[in-house]
């Protein structure tokens, strides 16, 4: 509980959640990269580089999924913290679930995006 009686720390709670969202993402966005790296391997050399395409292909996939978990875990440590405010910490007619709606839509496209990898 954090006894303020504030309502900034609502915003400060956002912030934290919209954060860890960026940095899966980014986690998200360098697993694509890693996957997508193999393409050069297969157009320079496909036999040279068969077993490093399989590795960064599965690596890619790998960074993907760490992405997507600490996205859902942030949603998990936001609505834990949420439910610790006060009634003063919090602001009157403030839609608090925008931010989760955010994140899943980053778990929803990462999804999708390591499926059609997969597939």
């Amino acid at each position: 509980m954090s006894n303020l009686q504030d309502p900034r720390v609502l915003l400060a709670l956002e912030r934290t959640l919209l954060a860890w969202n960026r940095s899966s993402l980014a986690l998200i966005i360098f697993g694509f990269v890693i996957e997508k790296a193999t393409l050069l391997g297969q157009v320079l050399d496909p036999i040279k580089y068969a077993d490093r395409i399989i590795y960064s292909q599965w690596l890619g996939v790998a960074v993907i999924v760490f992405g997507l978990c600490i996205s859902f875990w942030s949603i998990v440590q936001y609505r834990i913290a949420l439910r610790s405010l006060t009634q003063e910490e919090m602001i009157e007619g403030y839609n608090t679930h925008l931010p989760i709606v955010v994140a899943l839509f980053s778990i929803l496209t990462g999804f999708l995006l390591m499926i059609s990898f997969l597939l």
